[in-house]
C-alpha cells in the first residue's frame, strides 16, 4: 500500500491514490492536472522515507474535479444586558481533487 503525507492549500493531509480529497480553494478550473510537490512522508510498500522538511524527487499528480463549498456554520455572538446580538453564517471555498499517481 502506498500513501503520502503532503502538504497542501495549508494542511497536511494523508493520501492515497485513487482517492479524493477536498482541500481550500485552489485557483485552477475544473478538469485540469496540477503536481504536489511538498511530500513530507512517502510509504512504499512498507518502506518509509522521511523528509526534512520535504522529500525531493517525489511528486504527486492530481486532476482538479471540482470547485465546491463546505457545510455552513454559524457564529452567533451575544452580550448579556446590553441587547447585543450578532448572528453571522460561513461557507468555505473548498477544491475536490482526485489523486492519479504518486511518483518517485
Amino acid at each position: 500500500m502506498t500513501y503520502a503525507i503532503i502538504e497542501a492549500s495549508g494542511t497536511q493531509l494523508c493520501i492515497e491514490e485513487g482517492r479524493y480529497y477536498d482541500l481550500n480553494h485552489i485557483p485552477v478550473d475544473p478538469g485540469q492536472s496540477i503536481i504536489l510537490g511538498k511530500v513530507l512522508l512517502l510509504n512504499k510498500n512498507g518502506e518509509v522515507t522521511l523528509g526534512r522538511p520535504c522529500i525531493e524527487g517525489v511528486t504527486i499528480k492530481a486532476t482538479v474535479m471540482r470547485d465546491l463549498r463546505g457545510k455552513k456554520i454559524t457564529v452567533f455572538k451575544m452580550k448579556p444586558k446590553k441587547k447585543m446580538r450578532l448572528k453571522k453564517g460561513h461557507r468555505q471555498e473548498l477544491t475536490r481533487l482526485m489523486i492519479d499517481s504518486i511518483t518517485s
